[in-house]
């Protein structure tokens, strides 16, 4: 086993094991009260064979962060890569001859399991997921671990799963027609739960262990894996994980996706148990559960990136909107410069900021005390956030863009990289660049742990998991 439990070092986050032994449905009942509890199930993964493919040529970045060109060259990159399942390129006369994206992915998964490209593992196991990168913009190296298993889907009612933004009818509908064409799970949902101790991570990884899997993306994030199958090491950890809450990063359409298909397709009567003495646990069904990859939040490798807005399309003139902010945030213009500066500007602001960029000026924008009556219709947890005040006060009182036209993205582009958000402005492909600093890990488990969401968009968590590690077929 490349990875085990390290007796001399791991700490157990404290749970009573009856409470889980009772629950045969991953809750338990105090007096008049039923809590529901965290269900991790290890699974027999579906996996590129090393001896039919090389694995770089194979997986991909999450299907919502493949652009065209990235589309295109996945395509070119291999006959097997999975972009042809999660994204594939519609093809002239699909409507003609009955056949769609959808069509062909499950044919694809049906071919590549019956050529041997996929292969299943023998036995239930959990795979120990480690990323290496470097911070953008900096030389800091840092490294994310977590583990990639089967957890079982919650309604948020019931206080297990949290999400932190609102979903859109569109992308889930396209995800709920590959996951009937395929019965298959090829992403993992990004989950954040809380372990301060790190016990988690001490019951999983041995850093002696050499990884059985290696493979470096395109934005030269290094990914390892690590098989775990012993059934004693898997108890551990399912018990430490048992009273966890969790927050979605990454992921919420194909969570509610899975969740509303799972709900679909619930048996009158389950065939079995969740949890049984003497098996591993594994799912009432094989719907009632996702695959997801599971990250300590209170780890040092979590990053949360900044997402930038770009506005186009609204003829806006420096010095009509600008003068009207005044009366909510002192305006400053900033020295001539490029996104590095006025990001480095930015940070070093103590209260709510953000950087106005347009075609002939930049405007360092602080909130006044007097603003925050402006955001007293919204949750408490959100009128802290920065987004907050630019949503509320910039887009919708003073650019007219209510949250129906954020959601609908008309008029408003979301980067990552400031550099390119500043460029499209100077080169007149766009109105103003809103330059912002990242929310905090504590900000969102705030908001989240609340029953409230943030702003569309308000999160970029990096590296991104990569597609095809792992696949979970329902059947």
């Amino acid at each position: 086993m490349a990875l085990g439990y390290n007796r001399a070092c791991a700490v157990i986050h404290p749970v009573n094991y009856c409470d889980v032994e009772r629950g045969a449905n991953s809750t338990f009942s105090t007096g008049s009260k039923t809590f529901f509890m965290a269900g991790i199930y290890p699974f027999r993964a579906w996996r590129y064979n090393p001896s039919a493919v090389k694995l770089e040529e194979v997986v991909t970045q999450p299907y919502d962060k493949i652009s065209p060109a990235m589309q295109q060259a996945y395509y070119k990159r291999s006959p097997f890569n999975l972009v042809r399942i999660i994204l594939g390129l519609p093809e002239l006369f699909d409507a003609e001859r009955g056949e769609s994206v959808y069509t062909r992915a499950a044919r694809d998964f049906r071919a590549w399991r019956e050529q041997g490209v996929l292969v299943q593992e023998k036995d239930p196991c959990i795979l120990a997921y480690s990323q290496r990168f470097t911070v953008p913009g900096s030389n800091v190296v840092k490294e994310r671990r977590g583990f990639i298993a089967l957890g079982k889907l919650h309604d948020y009612a019931e206080k297990v799963v949290f999400r932190h933004e609102y979903t859109l009818s569109k992308p889930k509908s396209d995800r709920l027609n590959l996951l009937k064409a395929t019965h298959a799970h090829f992403g993992q949902i990004f989950m954040l739960y809380s372990d301060p101790a790190g016990s988690v991570e001490k019951i999983l990884y041995d850093r002696d262990s050499p990884a059985e899997v290696e493979v470096t993306d395109e934005y030269g994030v290094l990914h390892r894996l690590w098989r775990v199958s012993d059934p004693a090491t898997i108890r551990l950890l399912t018990t430490a994980m048992a009273d966890k809450k969790l927050i979605i990063a990454d992921g919420h359409h194909r969570y509610e996706t899975a969740l509303n298909y799972s709900k679909e397709h619930a048996p009158a009567s389950p065939a079995r148990n969740e949890h049984s003495t003497n098996q591993l646990p594994q799912p009432a069904f094989p719907e009632a559960a996702v695959m997801m990859t599971f990250v300590n939040m209170d780890a040092d490798g979590l990053l949360i990136l900044p997402t930038h807005r770009v506005m186009h399309g609204l003829g806006i003139e420096d010095t009509t909107t600008f003068t009207q902010a005044k009366e909510f945030f002192t305006v400053d213009v900033l020295p001539e410069g490029d996104a590095e500066s006025y990001l480095d500007t930015l940070k070093a602001q103590k209260g709510t900021a953000f950087v106005a960029v347009t075609r002939n000026a930049a405007f360092l924008m602080c909130a006044k005390p007097e603003a925050a009556a402006a955001l007293a219709d919204l949750p408490e947890h959100q009128r802290h956030l920065d987004l907050s005040y630019l949503h509320t006060i910039v887009l919708d009182r003073l650019l007219g863009l209510d949250a129906e036209k954020v959601r609908e993205q008309t008029n408003i582009r979301y980067l990552r990289d400031a550099g390119e958000a500043v460029e499209q402005v100077r080169r007149d492909e766009a109105d103003v660049a809103f330059l912002i600093n990242p929310v905090t890990m504590e900000q969102l488990r705030e908001v989240a742990f609340a029953g409230s969401v943030m702003p569309q968009k308000s999160t970029d968590f990096y590296p991104k998991l990569l597609s095809g590690l792992a696949i979970y077929a329902l059947d």
